[in-house]
C-alpha cells in the first residue's frame, strides 16, 4: 500500500462549547479526502474504524469548565478525542 488508495473520510467536530444537553447544530460535519499509505518498511499498520464509542462522560467534556479537572474539555474546531473504537487492518 505504497501508493495509497484515495477515500472519504468523515468528521464530526464540535462547533462550540456545549450549555445543556448537545444538539445536532452543536456539530459540523467535514468531509475531506485522505490517501491511505503506509510507508514501506513501516511497522504501522492501517486500520478502518468500523465503531467508536461515544460515552457518557463526553458529554461533560463539551461544556467549557472554568476550573481545570480530572478530564479536561473538548476545544472546538478540534478533532482530537479519547475513544474506543472497533476496527479493521486493512
Amino acid at each position: 500500500m505504497a501508493k495509497g488508495e484515495e477515500v472519504i473520510n468523515k468528521q464530526i467536530i464540535l462547533k462550540a462549547h456545549v450549555s445543556g444537553f448537545p444538539k445536532e447544530s452543536d456539530m459540523d460535519l467535514k468531509t475531506s479526502t485522505i490517501r491511505l499509505k503506509v510507508p514501506q518498511g513501516s511497522k504501522a499498520v492501517l486500520v478502518k474504524n468500523l465503531y467508536l464509542s461515544c460515552d457518557p462522560y463526553m458529554r461533560s467534556q463539551m461544556k467549557k469548565l472554568d476550573v481545570p479537572g480530572y478530564i479536561p474539555s473538548f476545544t472546538p474546531g478540534s478533532i482530537r478525542l479519547q475513544i474506543y473504537c472497533y476496527s479493521r487492518t486493512l
